[in-house]
């Protein structure tokens, strides 16, 4: 019989209003709310927007996971890009409020909050209400490694700088971080631009007020960065540190594997359900089974699937230049794309590299094109190409929109990573299934994520 709603550990999530951050936390609360389904209620709390962003309520979600809203007192999700630093300044002053008056609202008394990192106010609402806050870092491990030690780049002369006179020199002094060039630091992070470094400020203390959750929560794989998340847990005995990642819908993920076998496609970008689909096939809609009938008509490893992520984009030129190249190349592709499509109408998608497309790209046991184009995918491009080589690099030099890739470059690489004959491709291949392997067990009873989840669970559920 299931106890009642009073009797259980009541959990309040919020995330970010942004895509890339909704996205893990929810998965991550349906991996707690599924574990303990009659001992946990989670609220999650988003702006009225995005609830219907979100759309109607998953039939596969948990049942003790409910919807909360608060205000829309920040900028549409649509209108964000157009203004970011206005975008985030409101983040950090206006969603406190309203947010502090729904826990008044609720019934439940709340045991904790698992609150982004980047929400810096969520730590004083916990404060003032002795509810101990839990924080999640929804990008890499190595990102925090980096801006938590930025210190460290200017003590080593290394900001500020220029990068086009110097993004070539090496950093080696990061605790857990493998050797990276300047160039390769998160996009953004060495620029001396004022509206930048504003919000490079912000970032600095969403990094340096870490210590005071209750833990850390990060959406990785510990055995993926195993070197930094040791000399986290050595930096932070208090609070503990958790990698619980993937934060990906992996459990979806093999359960839709299993129903639509997905052999064609090469490269795996975020779970973007309003987006369009556009592919190579003239007779490609945005119903899914249309192009999910064009993927299984395809030969196995054939389709490149092509996304630059739902929020920043690239310059039209260089959108010239990649949708020209793609076509070249001559291979399929299929591209999600947001907006208006009419350029690439014929087709298309490879990845920008953000953390969730990454975690989803590994999980799923396939090679990545990478073409980063602003902050953590910066470094996590690094990552895949030098560190994990599991991909290769379309994007050359530094960050510039006047560098254009040109469709003759893209061309020759699509070519390359597509070729699954050459050596070099098929190394790669066995590389990525070995990490895809490491992901598997990590989240299996017992792996390394599993723990974590659990240990996580127990922490924030003691004496309940």
């Amino acid at each position: 019989m299931e106890p009642p709603a009073t009797n259980r550990c009541h959990v309040v999530a919020v995330p970010y209003p942004g895509r890339g951050h909704i996205n893990p936390m929810m998965n991550i609360c349906e991996q707690i709310a599924s574990r303990k389904p009659n001992n946990i209620l989670i609220t999650f709390v988003v702006t009225e927007e995005w609830l219907g962003l979100i759309g109607p309520r998953d039939p596969t979600m948990p049942d003790n996971i409910r919807f909360a809203t608060i205000p829309n007192v920040v900028p549409s999700e649509h209108d964000r890009a157009k203004d970011l630093p206005a975008f985030v300044e409101a983040v950090f002053t206006k969603m406190e409020a309203p947010f502090e008056e729904l826990l008044d609202r609720v019934e439940i008394p709340v045991i904790a909050i698992v609150a982004d990192s980047n929400l810096l106010w969520a730590y004083d609402v916990g404060n003032r209400r002795n509810i101990p806050v839990a924080s999640l870092w929804p990008m890499s491990t190595s990102v925090f490694s980096v801006i938590y030690h930025f210190e460290l780049l200017k003590q080593n002369g290394h900001f500020p700088v220029d990068l086009s006179e110097r993004g070539h020199e090496v950093v080696d002094y990061i605790p857990g971080i493998s050797t990276i060039r300047l160039a390769d630091l998160p996009g953004g992070l060495l620029s001396t631009d004022n509206t930048r470094q504003n919000i490079l400020q912000k970032i600095l203390e969403v990094a340096s007020r870490a210590s005071k959750a209750q833990c850390l929560l990060f959406s990785s794989v510990y055995e993926l960065e195993s070197q930094v998340s040791d000399a986290l847990k050595a930096k932070f005995p208090f609070p503990p540190v958790y990698t619980i990642g993937p934060s990906i819908p992996y459990l979806k993920l093999e359960a839709s594997k299993a129903k639509f076998p997905f052999p064609a496609v090469y490269t795996i970008g975020p779970s973007i359900p309003y987006l369009k689909l556009e592919a190579s096939s003239p007779t490609i809609t945005n119903n899914g089974l249309d192009y999910l009938k064009w993927l299984d008509s395809q030969p196995k490893k054939s389709v490149l699937y092509v996304s630059f992520g739902s929020f920043l984009s690239i310059s039209s030129a260089q959108m010239d230049e990649i949708v020209a190249g793609i076509k070249n190349s001559g291979t399929r592709y299929l591209w999600v794309a947001r907006g208006d499509a009419s350029k690439i109408k014929d087709g298309g998608f490879w990845s920008h590299c953000g953390w969730n497309s990454t975690s989803e790209a590994i999980f799923s046991g396939v090679p990545i094109l990478t073409f980063p184009i602003i902050w953590d995918q910066v470094s996590n491009s690094k990552q895949i190409v030098e560190d994990w080589k599991i991909g290769y690099k379309v994007k050359k030099g530094i960050s510039r929109d006047e560098d254009l890739v040109t469709r003759v470059e893209i061309a020759e690489i699509v070519k390359r990573f597509m070729d699954l004959e050459n050596r070099e491709g098929k190394l790669m291949r066995e590389r990525v299934k070995k990490l895809q392997e490491v992901c598997r067990r990590a989240i299996e009873k017992g792996g390394s994520s599993d723990a974590n989840l659990d240990a996580f669970i127990m922490d924030i559920s003691h004496g309940n």
